[in-house]
């Protein structure tokens, strides 16, 4: 009689462990937890570890830990129950204890690649890069390895000053992760900019065109590729990029720093980077800047700009569209070089560069108490 009493009782859990389980890969956590959580003292630690997933979808940390705890006290061979406690304290903020229990799931199951990324966060979270690069490097060499450690190796790469091998794990990633992942656009972002900052245009410019092609509205890319044609003197290519930049800026689409104005070049001078931006607007009837040279200090802040101005007087007066202009020091400087709308870039870069080198002279000084825009 005993043994037809316990032979039903795990006949009854099994059924309950497999309902859970169905449950929870159909997204009922709601479900589960109102049907569930009042019974788990008597359920099987698989059951329990269904019912603190449920929790876990829904972040409620303090019920996964106490969940996950009960799982391990009916059964500590299960892996993931550790695993998800990890988790759970590396969301929490304890890093140290979250270590803990993934070495033990790791312990248990060392051929889960979840068990070392998680770790590998752990670590990174604390700045321990060595320690958190070993640990992701580790879960790439598993069998059908996440995204997760692809997207951070690089990320460490470049914390401890490796370009070189951050660039690699870039590309290294691009193989290996989906195109539908969303960390894949953000992949051949760091590729067009890391080949940029290498003066490799051209693979700089076959990153960013794909991702162009991938996202139609990620306008900051459409920037960056314009700065590519821009390096590589292809003026003409960069001219529908800069098109469609500002179609978005007309039906209000940009945010952020592109909100006002885009970055088409960067130039080094006297070991100084110097950033050209073109700012969209256009101030009928007023004075307006509309390419600006920012000149930055040695902390890297803006020392002083210089700019085409358009003067709505100069034009009247059969003048060129823009004449250069320079603001620094608290003074504004104008020159006598003037621009018209379908101006040689190269003609207005040289020129910027002489005032830079002091080479030539203002026509015209006054002192002001703000710069113009």
């Amino acid at each position: 009689m005993t043994i037809g009493f316990l032979s039903l009782s795990n006949y009854a859990q099994e059924q309950i462990t497999t309902e859970l389980k169905k449950a929870y890969q159909e997204e009922k956590y709601d479900l589960i937890i109102s049907e569930h959580s009042e019974k788990v003292e008597e359920y099987s630690a698989k059951a329990i570890y269904y019912v603190g997933m449920a929790y876990y979808m829904k972040a409620d940390d303090n019920k996964v830990l106490k969940l996950m705890d009960l799982s391990i006290k009916k059964d500590n061979t299960n892996p993931d129950a550790y695993f998800i406690k990890g988790m759970t304290l590396n969301y929490m903020g304890q890093f140290e204890k979250a270590i803990e229990y993934f070495n033990k799931a790791i312990e248990l199951d060392s051929r889960n690649p979840n068990y070392f990324s998680g770790l590998g966060d752990s670590y990174i979270s604390q700045e321990k890069y060595e320690k958190a690069l070993s640990a992701y490097l580790t879960a790439t060499e598993k069998n059908k390895p996440i995204d997760r450690p692809f997207t951070m190796i690089p990320q460490i790469y470049a914390e401890l000053n490796q370009p070189d091998k951050a660039l690699q794990a870039f590309y290294k990633a691009k193989q290996t992760i989906s195109k539908e992942s969303d960390s894949y656009a953000n992949i051949l972002y760091n590729i067009g900019l890391y080949e940029f900052m290498n003066e490799n245009y051209d693979k700089s410019e076959i990153a960013y065109k794909e991702l162009i092609e991938l996202a139609p509205n990620d306008y900051h890319s459409y920037a960056k590729l314009i700065q590519v044609y821009y390096r590589k003197k292809e003026y003409d290519k960069a001219k529908p990029l800069k098109e469609k930049l500002y179609q978005a800026y007309e039906q209000g689409k940009l945010t952020g720093n592109l909100k006002s104005m885009f970055c088409f070049d960067q130039f080094e001078w006297n070991g100084k980077l110097i950033l050209a931006y073109e700012r969209f607007a256009v101030k009928e009837g007023e004075l307006y800047y509309k390419h600006i040279f920012y000149v930055p200090n040695e902390n890297g802040e803006t020392d002083f700009t210089i700019q085409t101005e358009n003067s709505p007087i100069s034009v009247e007066l059969g003048d060129p569209k823009y004449i250069l202009g320079m603001d620094k020091d608290g003074t504004h400087s104008t020159f006598r070089y003037g621009f018209e709308e379908d101006f040689n870039y190269e003609d207005l870069k040289n020129t910027v560069i002489l005032v830079l080198d002091e080479k030539i002279k203002a026509g015209a000084s006054s002192r002001t108490t703000k710069k113009k825009n």
